[in-house]
């Protein structure tokens, strides 16, 4: 399974159009994603029958969020459940870089039937493996990770370790400076099934068909 990050609609579409099996549509890359535009997706969905899971992040930096981003989450997923979102991905930490067990279950608990994603927020976590338990307790259906390292390849150590351990629990989303150069070893040595890349080629802007057309073919 290979999931497209996409930071804005250019690359959506261009990802909706290829081989890519799910798109993550979010905005503002320079921030590590955040909330979308819903009328670009309200868009997307009316054009494309893909899957497109919506990012719920009120703003970029840290994974703390107030009171008032924390409504503004639940507000954000409602609308965003109302308009046909296939997925969510979003992930509250507490200060210690810990889950919150509490806010991320309500979110998963709104988002009913809809399929939610733990994001890379899971790589801050000081023991991956208790997170994980945790994760899976709440409902989460699937996590973004590079293994708690800063890159998939970095972490393909880790990787390998969760997948064997849980991924029979949740889907286990290898992500982090994946590309086609990378992802045959990554699977290889991981024995990971679903990927996640932004496919934009070194020194570009958008995702590139070519670039997903590569790196499906070597999943």
């Amino acid at each position: 399974m290979l999931e497209i990050a996409c930071f804005e609609i250019t690359s959506a579409e261009t990802a909706l159009r290829s081989v890519a099996d799910r798109i993550e549509f979010c905005a503002e890359q320079q921030l590590g994603g955040i909330t979308p535009n819903i009328d670009e997706f309200r868009y997307l969905k009316s054009v494309y029958r893909k899957p497109i899971y919506v990012m719920i992040r009120p703003k970029g930096g840290d994974f703390y969020y107030s009171d008032l981003e924390f409504e503004v989450m639940k507000k954000d997923l409602l609308q965003f459940k109302k308009s046909g979102a296939d997925g969510f991905v979003f992930g509250i930490l507490n200060s210690g870089n810990t889950i919150d067990i509490y806010r991320n279950k309500v979110l998963v608990d709104l988002a009913g039937d809809i399929p939610c994603t733990f994001h890379r927020a899971f790589d801050r976590t000081p023991d991956l493996d208790a997170a994980i338990k945790h994760l899976i307790d709440i409902g989460f259906k699937a996590v973004l990770t590079s293994g708690g390292k800063s890159s998939a390849m970095e972490g393909k150590e880790n990787l390998s370790n969760l997948i064997e351990k849980y991924g029979s629990q949740i889907e286990i989303l290898v992500g982090g400076g994946v590309r086609s150069g990378n992802i045959s070893e990554l699977k290889n040595f991981t024995k990971g099934t679903h990927f996640h890349s932004s496919a934009i080629p070194s020194y570009e802007v958008f995702a590139s068909d070519e670039e997903i057309k590569k790196l499906k073919k070597s999943i």
